[in-house]
């Protein structure tokens, strides 16, 4: 549910498979750094 904080991810301006999984793959680590 924290992922959906980016818009883009809750939006999916991406319309490509990869493109999309890119950025959560992004999103996912700079919520991953925030936690340390």
């Amino acid at each position: 549910s924290r992922l959906k904080q980016f818009r883009r991810v809750a939006t999916r301006y991406d319309k490509l498979d990869a493109h999309f999984l890119a950025f959560v793959h992004l999103a996912a680590t700079v919520l991953w750094l925030r936690d340390c």
